[in-house]
Parts: structure tokens; sequence; C-alpha cells
């Protein structure tokens, strides 16, 4: 039941679903979360397989392309994890959560923080951190960013500066959380280096064809939906104006957690990945920005961009 003009939430118009349907779509499962996250790492696993069945040839070039879609969208399982929706335990959330964000160097602990500030602070140019850079303003800088290596130019400065405690450039990580925030870097940096310098002693080619080369090839699929979900959209706190929908076949919505329904969880980060779904056949008609598909909006971006109509 949607909230009718009489009883929508004070001061807020984009509010539109009832209590009682919010409490009802919110509710969690570990069962569902332990599901797909078991269903990722089989994923990825099917991905390394593919990639050592056609070593050697051409056409470990498209295995490794598909290997690398499966390891960036570990952002997505991420990204629940923080919200605290992968899962309905706490402690999973936390610490698979933790693990999923390793091999991209997303670092959890970081983005839980830097991810909650864009949550309150949405298409505000001063305070959200997810516009620390400006949009692109030619086809070139277009290109850079959708090539990923603006991220990772980024998590290694913030990473440094948060290594040597330089805390400055973070105003969304408060004096509590420094500590906590630094331990958990330099376990992921201990890690992350371990396995590649253990791998490297086996196999030297072995963590670049399996790992590092794959997720950079595929690092634009997550660019172009990253810079799909607001661009374009109003810059105001309005839910229902700043976020963009994208709809997308089931394999899209199935290796990255239901991410595409991206206004349903901007207006209502408390529902899960596997009741966003059911909250777009609910309220979907409500928003703005529904896209049929990234690449239309995509275009959008560069008609904008050039300047063509």
């Amino acid at each position: 039941m949607l909230l009718t003009a009489e009883t929508v939430v004070a001061g807020r118009p984009d509010r539109v679903l009832a209590p009682a349907d919010l409490k009802r779509l919110s509710e969690r499962s570990d069962l569902q979360g332990l599901v797909r996250y078991t269903v990722h790492w089989l994923l990825i696993a099917a991905g390394a397989a593919l990639i050592a069945w056609t070593r050697g040839t051409w056409w470990v070039l498209p295995a490794m392309f598909l290997e690398g879609w499966f390891l960036i969208a570990l952002f997505a399982p991420v990204h629940e994890s923080v919200h605290y929706t992968a899962f309905k335990s706490r402690h999973l959330n936390v610490v698979l959560g933790w693990i999923a964000s390793v091999p991209t160097l997303i670092n959890s602990t970081f983005y839980r923080l830097f991810h909650y500030a864009h949550h309150r602070h949405t298409q505000d140019p001063q305070k959200d951190p997810e516009l620390g850079g400006p949009l692109p303003q030619t086809v070139w800088q277009y290109v850079v960013r959708i090539s990923g290596w603006g991220y990772y130019a980024s998590r290694f400065d913030f990473y440094g500066r948060i290594l040597r405690g330089e805390w400055d450039g973070f105003p969304y990580i408060p004096e509590r959380e420094r500590a906590g925030v630094r331990r958990s870097v330099i376990w992921m940096l201990v890690l992350f280096f371990g396995v590649f310098g253990a791998w490297s002693w086996m196999d030297p080619a072995g963590p670049w064809i399996f790992w590092l080369l794959p997720v950079a090839m595929a690092q634009p699929i997550l660019r172009v939906m990253l810079l799909s979900e607001h661009t374009l959209c109003s810059d105001d706190d309005n839910g229902l104006t700043n976020t963009r929908t994208t709809l997308k076949s089931w394999p899209v919505h199935l290796v990255h957690w239901n991410m595409p329904y991206h206004a349903e969880h901007h207006l209502y980060p408390s529902i899960p990945f596997f009741r966003l779904p059911q909250a777009h056949r609910e309220i979907g008609d409500r928003f703005a920005h529904v896209a049929p598909s990234y690449f239309e909006t995509q275009k959008q971006i560069l008609r904008r961009i050039t300047g063509r109509p």
C-alpha cells in the first residue's frame, strides 16, 4: 500500500511506502544471503576453470573478461553488507562483506563510512564523497572515468593517507572509527599482497591471468553502472528524482545482487537485495528515472558531453 497525500511522512513527500509495507520489505534473511554469496563464489570458480581450460589460446581473453565481471561484481555483496542487508546476522555482514572486499581493494570498513556519507548527502557536491571528482566534461574524461583508472588512483591515495594517519581529507570517518579503519586497511593489504606474492612464487603469470588483468578488463562494467546511478538526475534530496533504476536481464541482477534497482535501494536502504524486485513492482512507477538499459543512459551522458541533441 502506498501512502496517501494525507499520510505521507512529514516533510518527505518521497517516502511513498506505508510503514507496514516497508517493514515487510525490510525483512532480511541469512539463507538468501548465503545462497547468493555461495553462487557468486561458484561463478568466480567457474570463471577461473574456464581460464585454465583456455589458457594458451586466444579464447582465454573472453574467459578473463567473464571472470573479471564476476570479480568486479563482488562490489555488490560488499555494498549490501555495509548496509547490513546481505544477511540477517550482523556478524555475517561484517565478516563475509570484508572478505568480498579484498580482491578489488574496496575495504568494507572504509567503504561503510564513505557510502553512508553518500546516502546522507546524495548529490550534494560539498558533502557527497562519491561526487569527489567532477563529472566528465569531455569524451576523453568519460573514457578515463569508465576505465577505472581514477578508482585505483583514489584507492591507493586514500589508503596511503590512512596508513600515515592523515585524516583531514576524510570528514566522514569520525575519530572513534579511525583506529578500526586503519587496522582493516592494513590487514586487507597484507592479505592482498600476501596472496599475490605466494601465487606469483608458484605461478608467476597466475595472479595476472586469473585475477588482476580480468579485474582491469571488466572494471568498465562497474564504472558504467555507477556512473548511471545519479548522473543527469536531480541535484537534491528527493529520492524519487535523484537516483536512477535500470531495468536489466536476470543474469545482471543475479551477478550484481539486484543493484540495478538503485532508486528503490536509495529511497529505502533497509530493503535487502532479494526484495528489491518486489519493491520495484510496488513503487517503481513513482521514480522519475527508470532506464531500459545502461547503454541508453550512457548515450544520454555522451550526448550531454558532446552537446548533441
